[in-house]
């Protein structure tokens, strides 16, 4: 077969963070496949095709990646941040594990990007400077309870923790109920960071304590990073704050 997939990261936002990988592959692409806004992301070109469709349509598109090409194209699905993180690589792998058997002798590759929680944090400083899990607060693909079962736990091993997709317009009680459940475990002195739309021209963040915060702070396009207990913050003058983890645990 002479078709291949790219499954591609576009970074947070800025043009500057997508990789050299990732705009060789675009350039060479025949057909880009994605949700709607990161489709937008791509210049249009003669010889490429975009094919934009709705969030929850993730199968569907790589179906139609895979599809097209098997049928000789050069097609690149598009993700923010990362591919392989609450993306679309993932969905890729499963579309070609139902699928037919002639797709598993494609040319399919994952190319990393900046995802969405590292791009945070290194606006911050280093708050993810040691152990850390991730967690999609989303209940689109799994239930609430297995959520709050996670979120739990992780407070428990004191993991400093980063949670996409926090809070939607249709359900933001369950952001408040995060909160109130890390209230519990940590306490109000815990460090938190809100970063909305890194690297964008609509970028802001936000340290505050577990206390203060309130579900309104975030959003669909924000990153919530909770610090682990050795979290600190250092104030500088006339500079914003620095947010870090240490990377050594007192015995």
């Amino acid at each position: 077969m002479t078709g291949w997939v790219r499954i591609a990261g576009l970074g947070p936002g800025a043009e500057a963070l997508v990789t050299p990988e990732v705009t060789a592959a675009l350039e060479q692409a025949t057909d880009v496949v994605g949700y709607i806004p990161y489709v937008a992301r791509i210049a249009p070109r003669d010889g490429l095709t975009l094919h934009a469709s709705d969030n929850r349509a993730e199968l569907d598109r790589s179906r139609l990646a895979l599809s097209l090409a098997a049928e000789g194209r050069r097609v690149v699905v598009v993700s923010s941040g990362d591919p392989g993180v609450f993306a679309m690589a993932a969905a890729v792998f499963e579309a070609l594990e139902a699928g037919p058997q002639e797709w598993r002798n494609l040319d399919v590759a994952v190319l990393p990007g900046i995802t969405a929680m590292l791009a945070a944090a290194a606006r911050a400083g280093a708050p993810l400077g040691h152990d850390f899990c991730a967690i999609n607060l989303s209940d689109n693909l799994k239930p609430r309870a297995l959520i709050e079962k996670r979120l739990l736990l992780a407070a428990q091993a004191d993991f400093a923790m980063a949670f996409y997709n926090p809070r939607s317009g249709a359900r933001p009680e369950g952001f408040a109920r995060a909160l109130d459940l890390l209230r519990q475990c940590c306490g109000g002195d815990r460090l938190i960071l809100f970063a909305r739309a890194v690297s964008t021209d609509q970028e802001a963040l936000t340290v505050t304590t577990l206390a203060e915060a309130r579900p309104e702070m975030a959003d669909m396009r924000t990153v919530v990073i909770v610090g682990s207990s050795l979290t600190r913050l250092v104030d500088r003058d006339g500079a914003a704050p620095i947010l870090y983890t240490p990377r050594s645990v007192p015995a």
